[in-house]
């Protein structure tokens, strides 16, 4: 049924594209010729040092403008009338202009312009107008792509990150060669394992890139001292950042460009909208205060995401509180008018749409940028009020406020140069990397090697001396690139073979062997770069590319001593023929590990770290993308059409390595010390139950269910559990706590993850780590009718994976 249930699909795609009009795509957001503008906004007035601030009396005056007289520069008034009184000193065509993320300013009542875009994913970035490399500011520190980030399960990690990267963008800021708005962190869920953009991204589940979402946008925001404030509207800014892509949004370019993400409709259930595709932007906003949220390219159920005021105003500020603005990710609104044709809208129809949705800042960067060409026009047709347009400068010019755009901050302003590329910065970079690689097998103890035991190592493949492919994309130009080839030599003589590029087309097997003939053991270097998986380029297998397989195979036939594979993706890749293949005794993923990773690297196979890091993917075989095609969006398995289901929480079929798999140089064992076994929800006599789609047969109860938003959500789940290194190493450990519905629950989740702590247990010791639980968080089921509800009945509390894992029974239960 699969099989003919997706040839199917891709007959009737074929068909349905075969007899549209093909558009050539625009360019991509990071990738293309930067459109042509209306006006030259040229760079960021700047004194050599530092950016000049706008509210600056010698900026004024050079202009024949005494600062005095615009309130908008009085240090003593709320941001919101100082951006009041600016917004009203500009005309319609100045207001209009200013709406675009190369924003010109208005040099006549002393407003100077200002590039939005910048970028920082995983350390200030090369890609956006706000930022470039070269003169001055020539390098920032460029960690692991989030993907490996995450596989740390640390956020206080996370949140470091975010603090380095931020003082590395205000120092790039008052150089000159930064903004202060970063549209970052990439929060949506990896749901298909094809996605070319997985590597930006922390995985596949929402509660693990919610809370990455929350520690990132806290380091890259937070001053110091001023995390809350009374208005948060008045609480500074270190840097802004912005959650993206929302929403539904994980398919970029597949079956060969047929589907592509500007004119992809994502069908997309309420019940997944909240469980799983909104739920880290939820987070971001709610939790971390992220100052801006991207609206993504897709439709959602037939309706373009940046032009529907359901998804966009009246849930980020009716429901969510923004702080903050929305904008598009880069030409949304020119797809809208020009690709998705929606309501056949003219360019001013396209406007008035977005702009009433609530979309405040429109970037274009392969196309036209719609609010500045046509938002003038839009309000002369009377399809536009400037209402609309002062509340949209009205949300973006008070994050610049924030930020000291206009006054200057007293903390920042003196970062500079030396605050780039410090010794900090890129150790931190080489840690993460330790603490994301992810040990996948290690058969008889493998590794670690013993670089006085194996003198001479062979390297093979295309990333033993990777640079470019360990830096990912969204990444600025690194501090210094350690290979892993220079990794390795500082221990040991290294005898490098390159063996063939990426695409294995064609391999040079003779040295190859000599090679590891010759040496006391080999490590492989292959997998993936941005020629194979990125942004516009989704995969359309899993496998290793071209020939890559086969000469991993024969050189681990001809190898004399231990052989160890390391693999470098941004997602999962069939490396079962490597797990089943006993010359192979260890495999390593590496993700794609930041400037220091060659470093890293050798760390961990001499044993000088011991690796605990974990898959925050699923590892599927290469057969599961042909049961389902990469438009299927539902998570829950698809019976009808014998579709799989997706991610850890709903797939039980075969794979190869499990959501949360990770092996160390040592064993951990649990014990549970302590526990509770239930609660008692009190409800008042006006409280109402909800009806739970049961399994069939089974009796529902008198309460099967509350809805939790009408609960007050006080009752916790606390336990301790005993985590004991019975191995002869040092090592840290995530303890990762999952929540399983009553089993008379229909369609609920296999598991699902609402706790996890890193926690380091030298060897021969024991820790004891303490969980307090909130019972609606950590319980909380949709409903097919998309209610979040407490279900009562046996919840169980499951810690750790597999046959390690301990458990126990949390009963809940209403009571009038």
């Amino acid at each position: 049924m699969a099989r003919i249930g997706f040839f199917l699909f891709l007959f009737l795609s074929f068909f349905i594209f075969a007899t549209s009009r093909i558009i050539p795509p625009l360019s991509s957001s990071s990738h293309g010729v930067i459109s042509k503008l209306p006006y030259t906004p040229g760079p960021i007035e700047s004194n050599g040092k530092n950016y000049t601030k706008v509210c600056d009396p010698d900026r004024f005056a050079k202009s024949g403008l005494n600062m005095q007289d615009f309130a908008y520069c009085d240090k003593s008034l709320p941001f919101k009338v100082r951006v009041k009184d600016l917004i009203s000193r500009m005309t319609t065509k100045e207001k209009i202009m200013n709406l675009g993320d190369q924003a010109p300013g208005a040099g006549r009542i002393g407003l100077q312009n200002y590039n939005w875009w910048s970028e920082a994913l995983h350390g200030v970035s090369d890609v956006g107008h706000g930022t470039y490399f070269g003169d001055i500011v020539k390098s920032a520190t460029v960690f692991p792509t989030p993907i490996l980030t995450a596989a740390s399960f640390n956020p206080s990690l996370w949140k470091k990150i975010g603090q380095v990267v931020s003082t590395q963008g205000r120092a790039m800021y008052n150089l000159g060669h930064a903004g202060l708005t970063f549209w970052s962190p990439n929060i949506n869920v990896a749901r298909d394992p094809r996605w070319g953009r997985t590597l930006e991204t922390p995985g596949e589940d929402p509660y693990t890139v919610s809370v990455y979402s929350v520690n990132y946008v806290k380091g890259l925001q937070d001053v110091e001292g001023a995390e809350v404030a009374d208005d948060p509207n008045e609480r500074p800014l270190k840097v802004s950042a912005c959650c993206k892509h929302y929403t539904a949004y994980d398919l970029d370019h597949w079956f060969n460009g047929m589907i592509v993400r500007q004119e992809f409709d994502s069908k997309v259930t309420e019940q997944d909208m909240i469980e799983t595709f909104n739920r880290p932007f939820e987070t971001c906003i709610r939790e971390g205060d992220g100052s801006s949220i991207m609206c993504s390219f897709n439709n959602i159920n037939g309706i373009p995401v940046c032009a529907n005021p359901k998804l966009m105003s009246q849930t980020f500020r009716g429901e969510w509180n923004l702080h903050g603005y929305i904008v598009s990710d880069c030409d949304s609104v020119q797809v809208i008018a020009e690709r998705q044709k929606w309501l056949h809208d003219s360019p001013e129809d396209a406007v008035a749409q977005t702009l009433k949705a609530g979309l405040d800042l429109d970037c274009g960067w392969g196309g036209i940028h719609f609010y500045q060409t046509y938002g003038e026009s839009a309000v002369q047709q009377g399809k536009v009020r400037e209402t609309d347009i002062d509340n949209a400068l009205m949300n973006i010019y008070t994050v610049l406020m924030r930020l000291g755009f206009f006054d200057g901050n007293p903390r920042y302003d003196s970062l500079g140069l030396e605050d780039i590329c410090t010794e900090d910065s890129i150790e931190l970079a080489a840690e993460t990397a330790r603490q994301g690689i992810v040990l996948l097998k290690n058969n008889n103890n493998t590794l670690p090697l013993d670089p006085k035991k194996f003198n001479r190592i062979a390297m093979v493949g295309p990333h033993a001396k990777a640079t470019e492919a360990m830096r990912g994309n969204y990444a600025g130009v690194p501090c210094n690139y350690i290979t892993p080839v220079d990794g390795f030599k500082s221990d040991v003589l290294v005898d490098y073979q390159n063996g063939c590029q990426v695409g294995c087309q064609n391999y040079d097997l003779d040295p190859v062997i000599k090679s590891v003939k010759d040496a006391d053991a080999t490590v492989l270097f292959f997998g993936l770069d941005l020629s194979v998986e990125r942004e516009e380029f989704d995969k359309e297998s899993l496998k290793l590319p071209g020939k890559q397989e086969e000469l991993i195979l024969k050189a681990a036939e001809a190898a004399e001593g231990p052989v160890v594979l390391v693999i470098m993706s941004g997602t999962c890749v069939d490396v079962s023929f490597a797990e089943n293949n006993t010359k192979i005794g260890a495999i390593l993923w590496a993700g794609y590990p930041g400037e220091q990773g060659g470093r890293a690297i050798a760390d961990i196979v001499f044993g000088r770290y011991n690796p605990g890091g974990r898959l925050p993917l699923t590892w599927y075989n290469a057969d599961y993308v042909d049961a389902l095609p990469m438009t299927s969006m539902k998570l829950r398995p698809n019976k009808e059409l014998g579709y799989p289901g997706r991610t850890y929480k709903f797939y039980d079929g075969p794979v190869q390595y499990p959501f949360g798999h990770g092996l160390s140089y040592t064993q951990y064992k649990y014990a549970l010390k302590s526990f509770k076994q239930g609660i008692s929800v009190g409800l008042s006599p006006f409280q109402q139950c909800k009806q739970l789609t049961l399994k069939p047969g089974v009796n529902s109860t008198d309460c099967p269910s509350v809805v939790v938003d009408e609960l007050k959500c006080e009752d916790r789940i606390g336990f301790a559990v005993e985590v004991a290194n019975i191995g002869k190493m040092d090592g840290h450990h995530t303890v990762m706590v999952y929540s399983k519905a009553p089993d008379a629950v229909d369609d609920a989740p296999i598991k699902q993850l609402v706790a996890f702590e890193r926690v380091f247990v030298p060897a021969g010791k024991r820790k004891v780590v303490k969980f307090n639980l909130n019972a609606c968080k950590a319980l909380t089921l949709v409903e097919k009718t998309a209610y979040k509800v407490l279900a009562s009945g046996q919840h169980t509390i499951v810690i750790g994976d597999g046959e390690d894992a301990v458990s126990f029974p949390f009963e809940v239960n209403f009571k009038n």
